[in-house]
């Protein structure tokens, strides 16, 4: 049984969330892959707890302060690091140092969040080649909502025309509660924190950098393109009036908050607002807290994806999925350099 050892960086309620569903995979994880799972290490900003043979579910709320940062994950021995910290793309961090550091030591990255993939993706993706690390991004890139794995997978060998997401789920809630339920921004907001699915602070939201980022994500990682936040128009909703609602209502158009990104031969266009779709469009029934993305290529026409999850399991999940992919990698490696088949 091959043992792998994986530590987290960050350990709030998605890093948490994280470690109890990988706990509780560990046996799916001997049997489809032979892999011995063990969570060597935790760490939030101030406090952290590691254990070489593993650490179970009834410890992880007794962190030791001190033990934080990137020396204390190397110090861990883990082959595998999932970054879950918070979300910062204008100066990377946290996340930055601990994601650095494990590419540069060849150790494999599993990232939730969006700041340092955003703030330095070339520099992360060199790092990732040179030393022979696997980036993976799931979960910063929609989380439950697939778009990377349906670029990269599902629709390879195609070129890929143009993409139209759907990707914040709180904006969606807002716009959908504005024209549904007759409820004002605020009001709207002020539901949506309520039940816990939008941030005490909600700008990165409402103001588009989420959509923004998550765009960035998807281009420069599924398309191999170099955008920076620089390159893209970026509107929010929360400047959305009574007015407009009650104009798109008389239209009979649904609005949504989209990120949306068009190929050429010449340039990559990307932007971030408010667009509106007639009821005959699938995005105009992506409703609630649901993502969508739409992306249309040039042989295999429009492949439309929407879907949601409870939260931070969604995250997670995403996270383990991506936890999965390096697995069978490692594995297909293992058995090329022991001279069997791949």
């Amino acid at each position: 049984m091959n043992v792998v050892r994986i530590a987290i960086a960050g350990f709030g309620g998605v890093g948490r969330a994280t470690a109890n569903l990988l706990l509780a995979r560990r046996e799916r994880y001997r049997q489809v892959h032979g892999a011995d799972i063990r969570l060597v290490a935790v760490c939030g900003s101030r406090s952290g707890l590691a254990d070489a043979d593993g650490l179970e579910p009834g410890r992880l709320d007794a962190l030791e302060p001190g033990l934080s940062g990137p020396a204390f994950i190397e110090a861990s021995g883990a082959d595998i690091l999932i970054e879950a910290g918070p979300s910062d793309f204008r100066t990377g961090g946290p996340g930055l140092a601990y994601i650095r550091s494990s590419l540069s030591s060849g150790r494999d990255a599993i990232v939730i969040s969006k700041g340092a993939l955003v703030h330095s993706g070339p520099e992360l993706r060199a790092l990732a080649r040179s030393s022979g690390a696997m980036l993976k991004l799931s979960g910063a890139a929609a989380a439950a909502l697939p778009t990377i794995d349906l670029l990269e997978h599902s629709l390879k060998g195609c070129e890929v025309l143009e993409i139209e997401g759907i990707l914040n789920a709180t904006t969606n809630y807002l716009l959908d509660a504005m024209m549904n339920q007759n409820l004002g921004f605020d009001e709207a907001l002020a539901r949506a924190q309520a039940g816990g699915f939008a941030e005490a602070d909600p700008r990165n939201d409402t103001e588009g950098w989420d959509t923004a980022s998550k765009l960035i994500l998807i281009a420069n990682f599924g398309l191999d393109a170099d955008l920076t936040m620089d390159d893209l128009s970026v509107e929010g909703v929360q400047s959305i009036a009574a007015h407009d609602i009650e104009a798109w209502r008389k239209q009979r158009l649904v609005p949504k908050l989209v990120g949306r990104l068009v190929r050429t031969d010449s340039a990559t266009r990307a932007a971030v607002g408010v667009r509106t779709y007639p009821p005959s469009d699938p995005l105009a029934h992506v409703s609630g807290k649901n993502k969508a993305i739409r992306i249309t290529t040039d042989a295999m026409g429009e492949t439309i994806a929407i879907g949601s999850g409870t939260e931070p399991l969604a995250t997670a999940a995403a996270a383990l999925k991506d936890l999965e992919h390096i697995l069978t990698a490692r594995a297909a490696r293992a058995s090329r350099g022991s001279g069997g088949e791949a």
